[in-house]
């Protein structure tokens, strides 16, 4: 057995003893609810709509993704409706989310659902993360809430709430096979739901909430206030490659497929050159093409 594997079976054996799957997943689904954030992608009915949810919040706020979700899946309700989508339709449906190499992503995993699944999204955490741009996290989230399969996503709320019921620091495996022992094996969907809703609301990052904590008397870090966790000094939105990136992608959605769009010479906090750059790159990616101080998006 790996080192690496050995530690993780040290982690698991050590922390369910006094933390077993039961008493975890009673406290935390009564707590449930009550609590359960009325969030419009719960909505989801089928594997397709889930797979696009979980890559709409891969790095965008899970409450800001509902409106789009809704427009996205009613305009593509399966695979095979966005395999065959224009770029430039489909980055102008994508605005407001960032990110937009996800909607490229996630078209080629719509062909390929098409080309080696019959149209049908896969249902094994492999199967899912060989299809272009799903990782293990979005992998494991779409096979526990859209097939049942008890596995835990072991996103950054989750790897929260886990260590910190263990108490002491301890790897992405380990956290891994304690965060998949301890998922529920009959609803593990409604387990990734009340996990991320806790530690939106209660298990945060700098300021726990462990007097209304659920899992407060089986948690090995109530009463703390710190974990250690860093944070990067916040730069104003507007003043990131982020925000700029997604300003000129507007621009080139804007206008019918096919205008080329003159650059400008400013775009808010954005001169020329960090224009002329943010173009170069979104070439560069596949997104534009480029002329003589114009582009648009590619077809």
């Amino acid at each position: 057995m790996a080192r690496s594997d050995r530690a993780a079976q040290a982690v698991r054996s050590a922390a369910l003893k006094p933390v077993t799957r039961r008493r975890f997943n009673s406290r935390l689904f009564r707590w449930h609810a009550g609590a359960r954030r009325p969030l419009a992608i719960r909505e989801a009915a089928n594997p397709w709509q889930i797979l696009v949810a979980e890559v709409m919040s891969q790095q965008t706020g899970i409450e800001r993704v509902g409106p789009a979700w809704r427009s996205f899946v009613d305009r593509w309700p399966t695979p095979g409706h966005l395999a065959d989508t224009g770029t430039h339709e489909l980055l102008a449906a994508w605005a407001g989310l960032g990110y937009y190499r996800r909607a490229l992503a996630l078209r080629e995993a719509a062909r390929t659902i098409v080309a080696e699944h019959g149209g049908h999204v896969p249902a094994t955490v492999d199967a899912l993360e060989r299809l272009p741009g799903i990782g293990p996290y979005t992998a494991r989230a779409v096979a526990a809430s859209a097939f049942g399969v008890p596995v835990a996503p072991l996103d950054v709320n989750v790897r929260r709430v886990v260590s910190r019921i263990l108490g002491s620091p301890a790897s992405a495996p380990a956290l891994s096979i304690v965060a998949d022992d301890l998922v529920s094996r009959a609803t593990p969907g409604r387990w990734v739901d009340a996990v991320m809703d806790l530690a939106s609301s209660v298990c945060t990052p700098r300021t726990p909430s462990c007097d209304t904590c659920p899992l407060a008397v089986i948690c090995a870090s109530r009463g703390q206030t710190r974990d250690g966790e860093m944070r990067s000094r916040a730069v104003p939105f507007p003043a990131t490659a982020r925000w700029l990136r997604g300003r000129l992608l507007a621009a080139v959605t804007s206008v019918p497929a096919g205008t080329w769009v003159a650059l400008p010479d400013r775009l808010g906090l954005h001169d020329a050159t960090a224009i002329d750059a943010a173009a170069r790159a979104l070439d560069r990616e596949g997104f534009l093409d480029l002329r003589a101080g114009a582009a648009r998006i590619r077809a």
